[in-house]
């Protein structure tokens, strides 16, 4: 398929246990398109391990990408959150919408206002991950699940990800929502789900379906669809950019 020679910047967002590294197998499919691409760190994961702290919160993430988009004066972005990614973004979209052309959330997580990410798990789940935390770093972080939990099965992917993926912010589950407009606020958007269905995500999902002003995309691929399928999320991702809602 032949794009067009301009198309808005995007602004890739990694789920957590990840950080930048994560897109590496797409960037180059996505910059082969005439793509212009940044993939920023959230505060305590992947290459900013070293910053983990139980005080990091849902405004510490939403702030890291704000200031990104602030500190390399980006405009009419793609803004693209994967997983828990997605409530980094959604939190942007409510408070700089002006910087952002079209919100994607790659099988995100997408919490209302005033709800956290264990509002929206199943009990048992929730109180499994709470346990997990206590177990390995006294209430601190989310130790690194296995792979296979996030759809990968390829033996050098999975090894890439067991080198590459660090605990996660327990904090950020627990914290709540601050959102002062509608969820999305009114941007354009498109929710990405990959098949078969990443548990986690269910009422996210279910919730993007009921929204007759998104795009709602099914595409087959594990739940880190960028480590499992690159080509062909690098493919949705470009006719999303550049053909908006003709996927």
């Amino acid at each position: 398929m032949v794009f067009p020679t301009t198309a808005s910047p995007i602004v890739l967002v990694h789920g957590a246990w990840h950080g930048a590294w994560c897109w590496q197998k797409l960037l180059p499919l996505l910059h082969a398109q005439g793509l212009t691409v940044y993939t920023p760190t959230q505060t305590g994961v992947g290459e900013k391990a070293d910053m983990l702290s139980k005080d990091i919160s849902l405004e510490t993430f939403i702030q890291d990408i704000a200031d990104f988009l602030t500190q390399h004066d980006l405009h009419d972005v793609v803004l693209v959150g994967h997983s828990f990614g997605g409530i980094s973004i959604s939190g942007v979209a409510d408070r700089m919408p002006d910087r952002i052309s079209r919100l994607v959330y790659l099988d995100a997580l997408l919490l209302q206002n005033g709800q956290s990410v264990f509002d929206i798990f199943l009990p048992d789940l929730a109180a499994a991950r709470r346990q997990l935390a206590l177990q390995t770093s006294g209430g601190v972080s989310l130790p690194v699940p296995e792979p296979a939990a996030m759809g990968v099965t390829d033996t050098s992917d999975v090894e890439w990800l067991q080198a590459h993926c660090t605990p996660h912010p327990l904090s950020t589950y627990e914290d709540k929502m601050s959102l002062a407009h509608p969820l999305g606020n009114g941007l354009a958007a498109t929710y990405i789900a990959v098949t078969p269905h990443y548990l986690p995500t269910t009422s996210s999902r279910d919730y993007a379906k009921t929204r007759s002003d998104w795009q709602y995309v099914e595409m087959p691929a594990g739940h880190d669809a960028m480590v499992t399928s690159p080509e062909q999320l690098a493919l949705v991702l470009a006719q999303v950019v550049f053909f908006k809602n003709k996927v």
